[in-house]
């Protein structure tokens, strides 16, 4: 289902973490990663995952994997393949540039050695600063957020079949994905999330983007 590149949900109850202060702070198979810096082998897509601030996981357990999983059962008959954003995902200074820079560079050199590979990015909380600077949405004043390092290069982006946001913090400034990538942008901000909310107190509300994770898979299959 086609959604706004400006959605919010109602919050519905999440598990609390032990992670939340600090998350805050900052704003169906196996999955196959690569290491940093390397390119991994040809798929037919590649999920590229930008976690928040101290979040554990794979890719991420608040959204990352859900997300993961929730798209290897919608894109049945697909090969995907998955690429963790190597930065910090910390409160240091510079934390999401060198996000930034690492996914546009991991993307560019996947496209360069795979060129039929299609790619659908994923950010959650700072990660979705790293992603939004990425397409060249600056995410400067933002929660952990800063200037953009770099962009993906006109001859990648066809190649971007969806962009799935969570808690994205450039909302607080009343921000959002605009310009060539907003109609593949799904970009959810849960009801009260102060990360993404000017206004919201809501803490838990930023801890409960598992549950968007089937909406947003349904969106991206839509877009490959």
């Amino acid at each position: 289902m086609r959604q706004s590149s400006a959605h919010r949900r109602r919050r519905r109850p999440v598990v609390r973490l032990s992670a939340a202060a600090a998350l805050l702070a900052g704003g169906g198979g196996v999955i196959a990663l690569t290491a940093p810096g390397a390119s991994a082998a040809c798929s037919d897509i590649e999920v590229v995952s930008a976690r928040g601030t101290f979040e554990p996981g794979t890719l991420g357990t608040i959204v990352g994997d859900p997300v993961f999983a929730a798209l290897q059962k919608r894109l049945t008959g697909k090969n995907l393949t998955s690429h963790k954003v190597d930065y910090p995902a910390d409160l240091s200074l510079g934390s999401s540039a060198q996000g930034n820079t690492d996914l546009v560079n991991h993307v560019k050199a996947q496209a360069s050695s795979c060129p039929a590979q299609k790619f659908i990015l994923v950010g959650y909380s700072q990660g979705a600063n790293v992603v939004d600077n990425s397409i060249g949405i600056s995410s400067a004043g933002s929660p952990v957020g800063g200037t953009i390092t770099a962009t993906l290069p006109d001859d990648v982006e066809p190649k971007v079949s969806a962009v799935l946001l969570f808690g994205n913090p450039i909302r607080s400034l009343g921000k959002s994905v605009t310009g060539t990538y907003a109609d593949r942008t799904h970009d959810v901000c849960a009801q009260g999330d102060p990360v993404c909310e000017s206004g919201g107190n809501d803490t838990l509300a930023h801890l409960s983007y598992r549950d968007d994770a089937e909406e947003a898979a349904a969106f991206a299959a839509g877009k490959v």
